[in-house]
């Protein structure tokens, strides 16, 4: 079993700046890809970066590409999202999410198979 916990969440002025957590327990992250996710009111989860387990090539859907960064720490079981120059429609609820395998994602994106997934934390963008 990985447990997933999300933080760094909050309201931002847009163009502001936030970078989220997310810290694994149970398993170490070294071997797993990792991704997050995101879901607005309304709409459906969608993808938003991924990065494999090795800490290789990375994807940003092309919605956040040039203002988003995913990264990790397997040392600390800690991946990261450094959102920057965040916009009202950026608002939704933001997953981190892992698993064993590395599968398509529509829109031309690669990341994790969803296995296990995170609370979700809570990313508001005022205009």
């Amino acid at each position: 079993q990985v447990q997933l916990v999300e933080s760094g969440g909050g309201l931002v002025q847009a163009g502001g700046s936030l970078r989220l957590s997310c810290a694994a327990s149970g398993r170490t992250l070294s071997r797993y890809a990792m991704g997050w996710f995101r879901q607005a009111p309304g709409k459906e989860r969608e993808f938003v970066a991924s990065i494999p387990w090795t800490g290789g090539r990375t994807y940003h859907a092309d919605s956040v590409k040039g203002r988003f960064a995913i990264s990790r720490d397997n040392a600390k079981n800690t991946v990261y999202l450094k959102m920057n120059s965040l916009k009202p429609e950026d608002t939704a609820i933001y997953y981190c999410a892992t698993g064993g395998r590395w599968i398509y994602y529509a829109g031309g994106y690669y990341g994790p198979s969803g296995d296990y997934w995170g609370q979700g934390t809570q990313v508001t963008v005022s205009s």
